[in-house]
């Protein structure tokens, strides 16, 4: 049997700060066009509302909170075919719960789990029932195995061949 201790390895988000810094200053330097007529959705992104988009970015977003909040959840990195994968694993405390994977499309990320994570893992701490039955006698709660996140997607990485992902 193989020790996969050594192939799966803890991962925490932690962007340095010069890549940061690099983006606030990307974004301070934008340049905007002149709105079209209307500036409404029928001829693409409208100017104000990229305007407003740069603005919370540059000046609102707190990237460094939200790494400490999805650091809340356990990740993980592998390699599988010589892919690096990035993944969550979010165990229950229902120790009959289904095994469940979900995985994303592109482009999004498994940021788009975040508010279901914990209803599934412990409905019991979510207002739901634990253990009620389902066909098959098993619980209802699951534990979330792989949360994976896609190549070339937020934390996943680059694929090093085509068919990978």
């Amino acid at each position: 049997m193989t020790d996969t201790t050594k192939t799966i390895r803890p991962f925490r988000i932690d962007i340095a700060q010069e890549q940061l810094d690099d983006l606030a200053d990307r974004l301070a330097r934008t340049r905007f066009g002149t709105p079209l007529p209307g500036d409404d959705w029928v001829s693409g992104v409208p100017t104000s509302y990229l305007v407003e988009l740069v603005t919370y970015w540059r000046d609102e977003f707190d990237w460094r909170a939200q790494e400490k909040s999805l650091d809340t959840i356990p990740q993980f990195v592998t390699e599988i075919d010589g892919q690096n994968i990035h993944f969550l694993h979010v165990r229950s405390p229902e120790p009959d719960a289904l095994a469940l994977v979900l995985t994303h499309g592109w482009p999004g990320s498994f940021v788009e789990f975040l508010d279901v994570i914990g209803p599934l893992t412990d409905p019991a701490a979510h207002g739901g029932q634990p253990r009620r039955r389902v066909p098959r006698g098993r619980a209802v709660a699951a534990r979330i195995r792989v949360l994976r996140t896609g190549p070339r997607v937020g934390l996943g990485h680059y694929p090093y061949r085509h068919g990978v992902g």
